[in-house]
């Protein structure tokens, strides 16, 4: 393991087991210091990664209970954007131009 790390070959290291094996007692202090440096490294990094993913995983599932409260399929926001729909006022206005305008055009 020690030969590996000095490699920078932290995979193989790994999988001749950093994480989990006991301190060679024939190496000497400043390897063994090395060795611990290293596996709490590794060990820092894969938390760090697992915070990570629980952190993208809360937040989509907060994204997802957020658009079930609106009412709102996630789905929505990827087809694009929507025409909002008018007031009945705004509708019965258009309408009436829209028939006047046609009005004028017919000979």
């Amino acid at each position: 393991m020690a030969d590996a790390l000095g490699r920078d070959d932290v995979d193989a290291a790994l999988s001749l087991g950093l994480l989990t094996a006991a301190p060679c007692p024939a190496c000497d202090a400043d390897c063994r210091a090395r060795v611990e440096r290293i596996r709490q490294q590794r060990r820092d990094a894969l938390a760090a990664r697992e915070r990570y993913r629980a952190r993208a995983e809360r937040l989509a599932r907060r994204a997802a209970e957020r658009d079930a409260r609106r009412g709102a399929p996630a789905t929505t926001a990827a087809a694009g954007p929507t025409a909002p729909a008018l007031s009945g006022a705004a509708a019965a206005a258009l309408a009436r131009a829209k028939a006047r305008a046609a009005g004028r055009h017919t000979p």
